[in-house]
């Protein structure tokens, strides 16, 4: 396995740093990247940024807004934050199989006599409450899954510059956001500075296999900051347009996520469809967008045109029926 360790903490440049690697480094070999964000927020693929952020809050503290590649929840990143990446290929691997790659990250903290554990679909909690976020894109027989480790952030800061969805936070009984994640450095029994925990992590996975640093050239820095410039640089790519619908609607499915389904419908027919959520899913809604253009909003139609479709590769855990409750109810 390839070690990667940033040189930024620039969250556009690292996010383009994923990219990289995942695109343009030797396919045939493994990689883990471990890096580190000055303040951000980082929006999931297929969520809607502005629902996501209090708009006012980040401007006013200048944190930076950046999409990733996977989809998922936004999480809130600062220097008291470690964020790990694993880019393997997907062979064995089921389809976001989260346990595999958090493994380590346990290993690492019951070393320290931390006890975590893996829970729903994606969260790493101590003590019932979440302190890491995990999500995964899949392409061309690769994936690329990434975390967070919430170790000593702000966690004010955190709750004041994201908007959480109130559906979430009902259907899980929780008060607020403060009151489900957690920074690890509470449950330590001696004051652990983030540095060493980053080398026990190194030290649990170099026990498993033979572990090479790699350093980039400023050929590889150069082509890197050229995908930050063309894509995590722009507001297209973080913000992107927010057009006006007719019908908006709400949605939360358990075992796959939220869902914002905004459509615009005349004479019946749907004319214009989007849909934005935590939910991982490697398929272009883009297609999803063109098949369901000119279909009747009701059962029968709906049924037809989706008939043939694998809806899970656009929404993990997604039935028909599930999404077809979702235009209609």
């Amino acid at each position: 396995m390839i070690y990667i360790q940033s040189p930024s903490t620039d969250p556009h440049f690292n996010l383009a740093l994923e990219q990289y690697v995942f695109d343009e480094m030797d396919k045939n070999k493994s990689y883990v990247m471990l890096w580190q964000n000055e303040n951000a927020i980082i929006i999931g693929k297929h969520q809607n940024t502005i629902q996501e952020i209090n708009t006012k809050y980040v401007k006013e503290h200048q944190i930076s807004v950046v999409r990733r590649l996977s989809g998922g929840g936004a999480v809130y990143h600062d220097l008291g934050n470690l964020n790990f990446t694993f880019i393997v290929s997907e062979d064995g691997l089921e389809q976001f199989d989260f346990g595999t790659f958090c493994k380590p990250v346990v290993q690492a903290l019951q070393c320290l006599g931390v006890a975590a554990t893996l829970q729903g679909r994606n969260d790493m909690m101590i003590a019932g409450k979440k302190f890491s976020g995990n999500a995964q894109y899949a392409k061309h027989g690769r994936v690329m899954h990434h975390g967070t480790i919430l170790f000593d952030s702000d966690l004010t800061v955190m709750q004041k510059a994201l908007q959480v969805s109130e559906d979430k936070i009902k259907s899980k009984g929780i008060a607020s956001v403060k009151s489900r994640v957690t920074n690890v450095k509470p449950y330590l029994k001696t004051d652990v500075p983030l540095a060493y925990f980053k080398q026990i992590f190194l030290e649990k996975l170099q026990e498993q296999q033979k572990i090479e640093t790699h350093i980039f050239t400023p050929q590889e820095l150069e082509a890197i900051e050229t995908i930050q410039k063309q894509r995590y640089d722009t507001w297209e790519w973080n913000y992107g347009a927010s057009p006006q619908y007719d019908i908006v609607k709400h949605r939360r499915i358990e075992h796959c996520g939220t869902f914002d389904i905004h459509m615009n419908v005349k004479n019946g027919m749907i004319t214009a469809f989007d849909i934005f959520g935590d939910y991982f899913g490697n398929g272009n809604k883009a297609d999803l967008q063109k098949i369901l253009q000119g279909v009747a909003l009701e059962e029968k139609a709906l049924q037809q045109v989706l008939q043939n479709i694998t809806l899970t590769e656009y929404f993990h855990n997604m039935t028909n029926h599930d999404f077809i409750s979702l235009l209609l109810l």
